[in-house]
């Protein structure tokens, strides 16, 4: 197979939307020589709008990017890029938990740059619980962002593997093992130790009551990026989980774009 270049659009089809005001199309893409995907949402009125990467949570069919809630964010004046990360929905390679796979998500901003109806230079983070963990290394090695959103978002692997023990073997099978007989595996993996690195504006929104990725991983990263002085925000929910209703959800996205929209760089 020819090499192909990180971020190079292979193919792309049409994808069926639930939103008539936004067209869906799944990609194709290159990242380290693996053929990857990932969902597409443009809004269907011409303008020129800010890009947004919408990094998952889960792994494998776990927590898939659905199509309503890109189509969601879309409607909101953003061109919206979700991977599915390698090794999912028929890309190849395999989902390492914010291992190489955390290229899939860096490489994936500049499938948005591709985009005509895209301002190249507003592109925005958001992520959502194992997603976090993505969103902090994209904003750690790319330097061409706009802002981020981490949405009850993983900050520290090792956290996740002691508080999750439904996770745990899924993790020893795909990190190759625990913290203690892996500990580099898992420090190569939380991005709490290079937040000084990160040099856009960040928003936390986590509840207080989340079992799935406790509140706990909200502060270690408020604490993190407050010790290196950066900018950031927070957004504590008292007394919610890991899953917000519908109604107060919708409210929460609608604020955060335009929280991510406010945002200005440098």
């Amino acid at each position: 197979m020819v090499e192909q270049t990180n971020g190079k659009i292979i193919r792309r089809r049409d994808y069926p939307s639930p939103n008539p005001h936004v067209k869906l199309e799944e990609i194709t893409y290159s990242s380290d020589g693996l053929l990857v995907k990932g969902l597409l949402a443009t809004p269907k009125a011409e303008g020129h709008y800010d890009g947004l990467l919408y990094l998952r949570g889960g792994i494998q069919h776990v927590g898939m990017v659905r199509p309503a809630r890109i189509a969601q964010f879309a409607s909101h004046g953003l061109v919206v890029f979700a991977p599915y990360y390698r090794g999912n929905r028929g890309g190849e390679g395999k989902d390492e938990f914010a291992g190489e796979d955390r290229n899939d998500a860096v490489v994936g901003v500049d499938v948005l740059k591709q985009q005509s109806s895209v301002n190249s230079d507003r592109i925005h983070l958001f992520s959502f619980s194992r997603g976090g963990i993505m969103a902090l290394w994209t904003a750690i090695i790319r330097e061409d962002l706009t802002s981020a959103v981490a949405w009850a978002g993983v900050s520290d692997v090792v956290f996740t593997y002691k508080e999750r023990q439904d996770m745990r073997r899924m993790m020893k099978r795909v990190i190759g093992g625990t913290p203690n007989n892996q500990p580099d595996a898992y420090r190569e993996r939380t991005a709490l130790f290079r937040v000084q690195d990160i040099d856009i504006p960040t928003l936390i929104i986590h509840g207080t009551l989340d079992t799935n990725v406790s509140f706990e991983q909200a502060l270690l990263l408020e604490s993190a990026l407050s010790e290196a002085n950066k900018e950031f925000e927070t957004w504590y929910l008292e007394g919610y989980t890991h899953y917000i209703p519908p109604e107060m959800n919708r409210r929460l996205v609608k604020d955060a774009v335009d929280w991510m929209k406010r945002q200005r760089r440098g």
